[in-house]
């Protein structure tokens, strides 16, 4: 699942890192999450942040319209939701 927030006048970086740092411990151990991923890109005109999940279920049961009002209170833009299946992964942690 991809949750892109698109800045038209670029992010406000250092909010962005905060916002990651501060959620980060929310997501650990969680059930039916492999993973997630904060991301900005260099031009800071995109957080995205990437998740894995056991199922599209699981990922569909956790994004809910309440949480998608939360987030965009957060990040100050709403997201852009897409859900993809995992063709492949390699993972050399």
């Amino acid at each position: 699942m991809f949750v892109t927030f698109r800045y038209e006048e670029g992010a406000d970086r250092a909010k962005v890192l905060r916002i990651a740092e501060a959620a980060r411990g929310q997501f650990e151990g969680m059930p039916g999450l492999r993973s997630k991923t904060f991301t900005i890109d260099e031009d800071g005109s995109e957080a995205t942040n990437v998740y894995v999940w056991d199922s599209v279920e699981a990922a569909r049961a956790f994004f809910t319209d309440e949480l998608r009002e939360r987030v965009t209170a957060l990040y100050g833009v709403a997201p852009t939701i897409r859900f993809a299946e995992i063709a492949a992964l390699v993972d050399n942690s």
